[in-house]
């Protein structure tokens, strides 16, 4: 009779221990399969660290690159004027009353660039300051002589 008891008793406590554990993955199934669409905390944070990274390099790179063309824009307009001033230069040489003096080279050039370019103050026969958005130079006019043409820097 003691070996009823004992064989009920084992037959009892692994009854208990398989519930127990059936319990126990069954909960463990329920919140593993429930509502897992998503990201945690960590990711999406690690997510916007990286993309704030990113973004200030960006900024940076598109600063340096807009005072970049700032300034070979202004380079190309020197460039510019000091062609506009060897064709002035080299019509007035070709005409029938020739070159006579600077005033008359620099009154005939043209120094309208276009409407994103300002002088300030206007340019004179020595020079001027050229303004292009937030970009500006100081130019420095050689005055041109009857074997060469004015030269801008």
């Amino acid at each position: 009779m003691a070996e009823l008891y004992i064989c009920l008793f084992v037959r009892k406590i692994s009854l208990i221990q398989y519930m127990l554990f059936y319990r126990k993955n069954v909960m463990r199934g329920k919140f593993l399969h429930q509502n897992q669409k998503g990201f945690t905390l960590i990711e999406l944070l690690s997510v916007m660290i990286i993309m704030g990274v990113m973004g200030s390099v960006a900024v940076k790179k598109v600063d340096f690159i807009t005072d970049t063309a700032g300034a070979q824009v202004l380079d190309l307009a020197v460039k510019e004027l000091n062609i506009r001033e060897s064709l002035t230069w080299n019509n007035i040489k070709l005409s029938k009353d020739g070159w006579a003096n600077d005033s008359i080279v620099f009154a005939a050039m043209d120094t309208d660039l276009g409407p994103q370019y300002n002088w300030g103050p206007k340019p004179n026969m020595s020079g001027g300051r050229l303004h292009f958005r937030s970009s500006k130079i100081a130019l420095l006019r050689i005055a041109s002589t009857d074997i060469s043409a004015g030269k801008w820097q």
